[in-house]
């Protein structure tokens, strides 16, 4: 319409129905005892990855690209400035938000730590790297390692489903922050949303 090559623009007539957050949306949030069970039965390949998520609340696009470089054992911090995409190719987080530091709990900190003298070596100094040093990709952590998990633990719902997808460890890392007494513009840099809007309402 701004360069007049059409006289009516037909994408303002649709009107799209978004669903409130607020009626729920379906999310589920691990129990405690859930989040004990995945940190003591995860598979030794990916157990110190999913501490981590449980955590520190990152993506799994930030796990899977986070380089040993953003990890400072010194501070106890983890600097997330870079991510993996779907091709397994690295780049920046998706927004200025995505680029934070988050400190380590405890946990984490010796997981990690443990880790390091594990962890196969890779060209891209990444701490989840695959078996040969590669990005991983989701697709196999979710359906080679996630999925047989959650079978096996017993963590699924009536159809045999995961009762929970790898995001909502996310969703209990903002949970775990909120019981901690933490403000939640603290929370809402930590987890790396762009605005306290999403932080609250999710």
């Amino acid at each position: 319409m701004e360069r007049e090559w059409v006289e009516h623009n037909v994408a303002t007539d649709v009107k799209l129905k978004r669903q409130s957050r607020t009626a729920g949306d379906g999310k589920v949030i691990p129990t405690k005892d859930e989040i004990r069970l995945v940190i003591d039965k995860a598979p030794a390949s990916h157990r110190v990855m999913f501490i981590t998520a449980i955590f520190t609340g990152m993506r799994i696009s930030e796990l899977r690209g986070l380089s040993w470089d953003g990890v400072d054992f010194e501070r106890r911090v983890i600097r997330v400035y870079q991510r993996a995409d779907e091709f397994q190719q690295i780049g920046a987080p998706k927004s200025r938000a995505g680029r934070r530091e988050i400190p380590m709990a405890p946990m984490v900190h010796d997981a990690l730590l443990a880790w390091r003298d594990e962890v196969v070596e890779s060209d891209l100094n990444l701490v989840f790297p695959n078996s040969k040093g590669k990005v991983q990709s989701y697709s196999n952590i979710n359906n080679r390692v996630y999925r047989p998990m959650m079978r096996e633990l017993g963590l699924v719902d009536e159809a045999g489903r995961p009762r929970f997808g790898f995001h909502s460890l996310r969703h209990a890392a903002a949970s775990l922050f909120i019981e901690q007494g933490w403000n939640p513009k603290k929370i809402q840099t930590i987890i790396g949303h762009a605005s306290i809007t999403m932080t609250m309402d999710t």
